[in-house]
């Protein structure tokens, strides 16, 4: 039996704690996707390293190299996520917003860029007119 996405039930709220593989999943391609795009700016700010600075220092690995391993960590990401939505407890619903966070995630960092956080992208552009302004 499925899992209710808007079910209140004690069981079912408690399930989403456990943060199944396919939630898992779709937060990893986010953070990873993060990372890819904006990791160079944040480090530059003084944030803490991201996970494409992590791997360079581990492995003493270019830039380059670090990008493609993680590019490789998401594609596997993708891969398990796709097997879990054959098999997932939860709604349709819910599985389908497990995809698309993982799908916005990429569509935003997407060219390994912050999409979103740069005021005149393309892609800041269209989630602005997807968003605030009327369809004609």
């Amino acid at each position: 039996m499925k899992t209710n996405l808007y079910s209140t039930e004690e069981d079912t709220a408690e399930s989403v704690h456990e943060y199944h593989d396919i939630v898992r999943a779709s937060c990893t391609i986010l953070r990873l996707a993060d990372d890819m795009g904006t990791s160079l700016d944040e480090v530059e700010r003084g944030d803490v390293p991201k996970s494409v600075q992590c791997y360079m220092n581990e492995n003493n690995a270019s830039e380059q190299v670090a990008r493609k391993h993680v590019r490789s960590l998401i594609e596997q990401t993708w891969k398990m996520m796709n097997n879990e939505m054959m098999d997932s407890p939860f709604s349709t619903c819910f599985v389908e917003v497990c995809a698309n966070l993982a799908r916005m995630a990429q569509l935003i960092y997407q060219k390994e860029s912050d999409g979103f956080g740069m005021q005149h992208s393309l892609v800041n552009k269209q989630l602005r007119s997807l968003l605030f302004e009327p369809y004609e």
